[in-house]
């Protein structure tokens, strides 16, 4: 289970083959069964355009992709929480606070805070070292506020001081999730993560089509885990983590 990952191109550089069919032939090359990605469409230019170019991609590859719904909060956020809850193909939300410059304990995050924890949705975010807008040290007042609202911090930081960071947010509140896509991951800092949070709050993700599944893949695969951990990671812990709306039951996938 892929929980991070993005769907068509990227304005500041150039990303070949970014779309989900391209997605979907590598998840039947690593026994990948669903895929939760956001469109970047979305996330940069337009939030609702782009929610509904992740809706297409989830009706043209039923039980593979499914859809977080970004939320831009400078950009109409009650429009698109409210055709998140009216819509079951969305299963869950996606924020950015970096890219769009707005701070996760701003006011106008709070309906989605609200929301998660009153439905149990979850939310991933963007999160990076030192950033004003979403240093995994902020989200400890997410979730001193909003206790039951799960939280994946996405990338667990993006550097190594980053990691240590969001170690030590998620090892103070059990409502943030630690997940492990980024071109700085390493091995042993996935193991430092279920050392210190414990295994069942590791999320295995990808950042497609940023960086190639099969590497991120491989950073887990190849990890001085256990095997009941890395099941936990690859998969166990999301389709937990997913009750809201859970994750699809794949049938698409065959033997070769």
């Amino acid at each position: 289970m892929d929980v991070h990952a993005h769907l068509g191109p990227y304005s500041l550089f150039h990303i070949p083959d970014p779309d989900a069919a391209t997605m979907v032939d590598v998840m039947d090359r690593t026994g990948t069964e669903v895929t939760v990605l956001s469109a970047n469409r979305a996330i940069q230019q337009d939030a609702h355009l782009g929610n509904s170019q992740a809706l297409a991609a989830v009706d043209a590859h039923p039980g593979r992709i499914a859809a977080y719904a970004v939320i831009n909060p400078w950009q109409d956020p009650k429009r698109e929480l409210e055709r998140l809850a009216g819509d079951e193909r969305f299963v869950g939300i996606k924020v950015h606070p970096t890219l769009h410059r707005y701070p996760v304990t701003g006011a106008r995050y709070a309906a989605v805070w609200a929301f998660a924890e009153e439905t149990g949705c979850p939310v991933l975010s963007h999160s990076e070292h030192r950033s004003a807008y979403d240093a995994p040290s902020l989200f400890e007042a997410v979730a001193e506020k909003y206790p039951r609202a799960s939280v994946i911090l996405g990338h667990a930081g993006i550097t190594p001081a980053g990691v240590d960071e969001a170690i030590e947010a998620a090892v103070r509140h059990e409502s943030l999730w630690l997940e492990v896509c980024g071109s700085q991951m390493t091995g042993p800092l996935i193991m430092g993560m279920i050392e210190r949070v414990g295994g069942h709050r590791v999320l295995f993700g990808s950042d497609f089509p940023f960086i190639d599944q099969r590497m991120s893949l491989g950073r887990v695969v190849c990890a001085p885990l256990t095997e009941s951990q890395r099941q936990d990671v690859l998969s166990g812990n999301a389709r937990r983590l997913f009750r809201w709306r859970p994750l699809p039951e794949n049938e698409g996938l065959t033997d070769e």
